[in-house]
């Protein structure tokens, strides 16, 4: 096991690793910039060490930087959270030449899954169901026109390199497709240093559903559950569930065995998040985040199971600790992001926290970066906490989440948390009917 893990994050998830590491009795490392000086990680790691200014690309995106203070530090393992680079194969690469373990993927992986089309060939091969479209990088306009008729319109036309809902655009006629053809593989090289564009069907009211996957070094591969994560704003998610609600246990049972059979059929090691659209009874793969995600404590409410705690051990070479059949799923849980934004548009909400409260109560937990004179930084991402429920069913799950908003206190700075109260009323939310683009049109009727 490893004796020391420099934690190349900040935030939420920085913490989360320092709990997690404190449980297996490994010491860690802090990396902050001078914004973050005073920012909890930095406090409550065993270290600390200054790598820039406030700018990301100066200091938690400055693989110099961090790879240094890995090396004064003495840290023998790296653990990149998610964000900056958690996903960069090229950091992963040079954390490894230096002797040190990434607490993630292969370099190999992190290139298969970091490309859209190597994950959807590695998920066809996996015998993964494949949305129709051009199975493929397409070139020229031609191409383009025959893969959408063959998969119907409307269709989506994607950025291969993309991700994070960038890169994408919905076309719903060939008139259509020509004009934008030659812009999209325009914008995908100046956004992602690639023109590769491909097209697939477009689903009207999909479900995001993903699976919780974790494979070991010696060929194991699990699922730990399903998630809903289906309520997006501009395909970022703000709710997300498990274990995803009113599926059928036939459909279920599909696309949990469909995670974990591609986690075992590449021979990939540590935890990943399998995504999948739904609509009707049909699924779809969608990508692979391998990386931890925001939306993990779900998943360890209703399970049991410490992520953070099992990527570690995965990645120090461990077997996985348990079998398929001693997972046990028990009760709901709801996770919801509080991140710093005016609940209206949407918008940063950077500032100084003058009141501060966190809800208590059984089956309530929080994830937070941030108190009472905390300072909201706005060079990075506008997550602040994040509020968790686990109760024994879906329905008291939702009232136990819309009582600890009401006692979640944040003042100086504005949150989503209105507007997200709000949605937990819906009747789509309640009935579970919601999909990808709910968010969107919900706020475009209220306008």
């Amino acid at each position: 096991m490893f004796q020391k893990i420099l934690i190349a994050n900040r935030g939420e998830i920085a913490l989360r690793v320092i709990r997690a590491c404190r449980e297996l009795g490994i010491r860690t490392v802090a990396i902050y910039s001078t914004a973050d000086a005073n920012a909890l990680h930095v406090r409550f790691a065993d270290e600390a060490v200054c790598i820039g200014p406030p700018q990301a690309t100066q200091s938690y995106l400055n693989q110099p930087a961090v790879l240094s203070a890995a090396e004064v530090t003495g840290a023998d393992a790296v653990h990149p959270g998610y964000g900056f680079l958690a996903e960069n194969a090229q950091f992963a690469s040079a954390v490894r030449a230096m002797g040190l373990a990434f607490i993630g993927p292969s370099v190999e992986h992190l290139r298969m899954f970091g490309d859209k089309l190597s994950a959807k060939a590695a998920a066809k091969k996996a015998g993964i169901p494949m949305l129709e479209g051009s199975g493929g990088a397409i070139q020229t306009l031609d191409e383009a026109l025959t893969a959408a008729e063959r998969a119907g319109y409307p269709v989506m036309l994607k950025a291969a390199a993309g991700g994070g809902g960038k890169g994408m655009r919905v076309v719903n006629d060939p008139e259509q497709l020509a004009r934008v053809f030659e812009v999209a593989q325009a914008e995908s090289q100046a956004a992602f240093g690639s023109r590769d564009v491909f097209l697939e069907r477009y689903l009207a009211r999909p479900r995001h559903v993903e699976v919780q996957v974790a494979g070991d070094a010696h060929g194991g591969g699990i699922h730990v559950g399903t998630r809903d994560c289906s309520l997006q704003r501009r395909h970022q998610k703000i709710i997300e569930e498990a274990p995803a609600p009113f599926l059928s246990d036939r459909l279920r049972h599909d696309i949990q065995e469909a995670g974990a059979s591609l986690v075992r059929s590449v021979g990939y090691q540590t935890v990943a998040t399998v995504e999948f659209l739904v609509e009707n009874d049909e699924f779809f793969f969608l990508e692979v985040n391998p990386r931890i995600q925001v939306e993990h404590p779900v998943t360890e409410e209703v399970t049991g199971v410490d992520l953070i705690q099992l990527q570690i051990r995965l990645a120090a070479g461990e077997p996985l600790p348990f079998a398929q059949e001693e997972i046990r799923q028990t009760g709901h849980a709801i996770e919801v992001r509080v991140n710093a934004e005016d609940p209206d548009r949407f918008l940063p909400s950077p500032g100084l926290v003058t009141g501060y409260h966190e809800p208590g109560g059984p089956g309530v937990r929080v994830d937070s970066a941030i108190h009472e004179h905390a300072m909201v930084q706005p060079y990075y991402d506008s997550l602040a906490a994040k509020l968790i429920v686990k109760a024994g069913t879906r329905e008291q799950a939702i009232r136990r989440m819309l009582w600890a908003i009401d006692e979640f206190i944040v003042e100086g700075i504005r949150t989503t948390l209105p507007v997200q109260k709000e949605l937990l009323q819906t009747e789509e939310f309640e009935n579970a009917t919601m999909w990808t683009r709910f968010i969107d049109q919900w706020v475009a009727d209220r306008q």
